[in-house]
């Protein structure tokens, strides 16, 4: 014969009580680790795009270790984004001021409540009317993004605003077209129907094996130009009546 305790808690009691402790524990301590949640990228111009702007400032920026830069990943804001995904994480974005290593996404309540300083939406068909409404009125209310730009790769539409007493102004381009980030004290600009940045002097921010590329033509240049001084010195000479042997 078997003894029941008629006392003793029943499976699936023991199991909420589990469950309702979990979810205390969720509510006091949400995650910080989410996993990114973008959908995919429009198309290969705008995959390349996001990947070229992200590569030229990690190059640029490789002895920094107080920034972090990043493309296509999640951005959770508040702790409600654990139940409702709902907003997509910008395509570029900036953090001056933090740790330099990988993360699965941005959340705000594990990195002190700091938001991006500079983002950068690639617009498309699907995204544009987004990005220059809603996203740009959270970027503005919501995130205080000090820097916010958009720009088209296919049509090559490109706008800048800094926010000023709250409200986004339009940053004017200056003589070449350049837009300024007071952010990040660069410059953004189109060059070969490319969005790349510039340094302060205007000059563009070149990738490694652009440099390399730079590099390699200036010492063909050299020697060109060493082959030329000195064929003409020896026509000088010869002028003159002299062996430059």
């Amino acid at each position: 014969m078997v003894l029941l305790n008629v006392n003793a808690p029943s499976v699936s009691q023991n199991l909420i009580s589990e469950i309702d402790e979990y979810l205390i524990d969720e509510i006091k301590c949400p995650p910080t680790d989410l996993e990114s949640d973008e959908p995919e990228l429009e198309s290969d111009l705008h995959r390349k795009q996001i990947d070229l702007l992200v590569r030229l400032l990690e190059y640029f920026w490789r002895d920094r270790q107080d920034v972090y830069i990043t493309g296509n990943l999640t951005v959770y804001f508040n702790e409600q984004q654990l139940k409702n995904r709902d907003f997509r994480g910008p395509d570029v974005f900036v953090v001056m001021d933090a740790e330099k290593r990988d993360r699965k996404s941005w959340v705000l309540w594990g990195e002190g409540g700091k938001y991006p300083n500079l983002v950068i939406e690639l617009l498309s068909s699907s995204t544009a009317r987004v990005d220059r409404g809603k996203k740009k009125q959270l970027y503005q209310d919501v995130w205080r993004l000090p820097n916010y730009f958009w720009f088209d790769p296919f049509s090559l539409e490109f706008a800048g605003f800094k926010l000023v007493d709250g409200l986004y102004q339009a940053i004017q381009p200056i003589e070449s077209g350049l837009l300024w980030s007071d952010q990040l004290e660069l410059y953004l600009g189109i060059h070969e129907r490319q969005l790349r940045w510039f340094t302060a002097n205007g000059e563009i921010v070149l990738l490694p094996e652009e440099y390399e590329r730079l590099a390699t033509e200036q010492e063909r240049l050299a020697k060109e130009q060493a082959i030329l001084r000195a064929d003409r010195l020896e026509e000088i000479l010869r002028s003159q009546g002299i062996d430059p042997n």
